[in-house]
């Protein structure tokens, strides 16, 4: 028999209310055993399936707390087994003490993710759909929320589940020619395969198209602030953080590490590293600032390059910018409330370096003022449009694991219709069909390992 777990639910935190709770066989015996009705005469175990109760949990004659208790019958339940929620006040003490009772009354304390890894294995829900569950969450901006609800609603399954069954519809006929030649017919068999799977694989390469978006919108937009000394980096992170989250001198060189800063900007999170000014520095210290910075450029997604307009750009500005073939790069020429014409020789000069790469965008800018805060904001909203992704009704992936899943599906595919191309048997062509349809099961939960099944679910919170 399945063990009965409980655990708190709602964090450990004082607050208005907490819930404690527990599933399994034995959840509604377990908590009939701790709970009081007003009248004393009422017992869980005989009233109907979502129900809610007012009541007390007690400890023998001790009344330890003023409940409401839900009661939710199997199958119809979040696990799909017996369910009890116990809602109490939110004081630490008191939900410890009500979970420390009902496992002295039998329930084990939950693993973290234990009740969705229950779900999943009661086929309540399949791997994709569990795995938005923590995408919600841990939700840090509205693309991250609204992305985790459509796929917790079973988007990414329908479309799964359909691109296998395409697959699966030329496995079988494969199988059923191999078995029975005089009835199936295989000569120019390969160009009806490509027909039929090529879309799938047009599919599956843009699904994993989608995903270097959507996971870089659903982790946050990694962005470093870089340029020279003294071009203005900090005062840029303090305009878009929106407090003085950095030291703001006329010292080159007072950033000496990678500072960290979330923002958000029109609902994109952008994860900002303001970085030390780069050049050649004496001081160790500085020294190590400063490859650091480059470090934090070669990992961003987007990079917000600071040059001081009235300098114009040095040759090491233009090195560092070109080297950054991976990343969108803003140039930001900055301090141009200095300067009497912000379209100066020096602004015009940057935009003339850089024609023809579209990765690079110039603008005139002033940290100070604010001049050109909202057009960099216009600007990185284009860039990673988050409304575009969520409303054109294409799925989106954000998952690590459902994307290299995806990958191996199409490099398998793909081998499939180059084989077919080439001429090679179709016993052999199955082999690549059969593990591009296993890669698609494994995202749904199908055919996969305990040990997947392991580390998805202990990335979860504690009592979810």
């Amino acid at each position: 028999m399945e063990k009965t777990i409980a655990a708190i639910s709602s964090g450990l935190q004082p607050s208005g209310i907490c819930i404690v709770r527990m599933s399994g066989p034995e959840a509604i015996g377990i908590a009939d055993s701790v709970y009081k009705s007003r009248g004393g005469k009422k017992h869980l175990s005989r009233v109907k399936s979502h129900t809610i109760h007012y009541g007390f949990v007690c400890n023998g004659d001790e009344i330890l707390d003023e409940v409401l208790v839900s009661v939710m019958k199997a199958p119809r339940t979040y696990t799909g087994e017996d369910v009890v929620e116990i809602n109490c006040h939110g004081g630490v003490l008191v939900a410890k003490r009500v979970l420390e009772l009902l496992c002295l009354r039998g329930a084990m304390p939950a693993e973290p993710g234990e009740f969705t890894k229950r779900a999943f294995l009661n086929g309540r829900m399949d791997l994709s759909k569990a795995e938005a569950v923590i995408g919600v969450i841990n939700a840090q901006n509205d693309f991250a929320l609204k992305s985790s609800v459509r796929q917790l609603q079973g988007a990414v399954s329908v479309k799964i589940r359909e691109l296998r069954e395409k697959i699966l519809d030329e496995m079988s006929f494969i199988e059923a020619a191999l078995d029975d030649p005089e009835h199936y017919d295989l000569d120019g068999y390969a160009e009806t395969l490509s027909g039929h799977l090529q879309p799938v694989e047009t599919e599956l390469q843009g699904l994993l198209l989608r995903a270097d978006q959507g996971s870089i919108l659903y982790e946050g937009v990694r962005t470093a602030i870089a340029g020279r000394p003294n071009a203005g980096k900090s005062s840029l992170l303090n305009m878009l953080a929106g407090y003085e989250r950095a030291i703001v001198t006329e010292i080159a060189g007072t950033t000496r590490d990678v500072l960290r800063e979330q923002v958000q900007i029109r609902g994109i999170s952008l994860c900002l590293m303001d970085t030390a000014g780069l050049r050649e520095a004496s001081d160790p210290v500085e020294q190590i600032g400063v490859n650091r910075a480059r470090e934090a450029i070669e990992e961003a997604d987007l990079v917000l390059y600071v040059a001081d307009a009235a300098l114009g750009l040095s040759e090491e500005d233009l090195q560092t910018i070109r080297s950054c073939e991976k990343q969108e790069v803003i140039l930001l020429m900055n301090k141009t409330d200095l300067l009497q014409d912000t379209e100066n020789e020096t602004v015009l000069a940057a935009r003339e370096q850089f024609f023809g790469c579209p990765k690079v965008h110039v603008m005139p800018f002033s940290a100070k003022t604010g001049e050109g805060q909202k057009k960099l904001e216009d600007l990185i909203v284009s860039l990673y449009d988050a409304e575009k992704l969520l409303y054109n009704n294409e799925v989106t992936i954000t998952s690590a694991r459902q994307k290299e899943l995806l990958r191996k599906a199409k490099e398998s595919l793909s081998m499939a219709l180059q084989g077919a191309e080439l001429g090679v048997s179709e016993d052999f062509l199955n082999v690549d069909l059969m593990n591009s349809y296993r890669a698609l099961s494994e995202i749904i939960g199908e055919e996969v390992t305990d040990d997947v099944i392991d580390r998805v679910f202990e990335k979860f919170c504690m009592g979810k």
